[in-house]
């Protein structure tokens, strides 16, 4: 079963965008201008989500889940 983790490979600020486009099989690029019109428009909300998101998503440690 895939799990959503942070990247590894894919890090700007913490890996989180990074995390989701590997999980959903998309370019993380794509994710993290979503993620920036989303946190443009929402006046903070969203950064207040990544930060959570942060915290709370672990971070990959390479191994492959079966």
């Amino acid at each position: 079963m895939k799990r959503l983790k942070k990247s590894i490979n894919n890090v700007m600020i913490s890996g989180v965008c990074g995390g989701i486009g590997e999980y959903f099989g998309i370019d993380p690029t794509i994710v993290r201008v979503i993620y920036a019109l989303i946190a443009i428009f929402s006046f903070g909300t969203a950064v207040l989500i990544y930060i959570v998101l942060a915290i709370i998503i672990p971070r990959d440690d390479g191994t492959i889940d079966v």
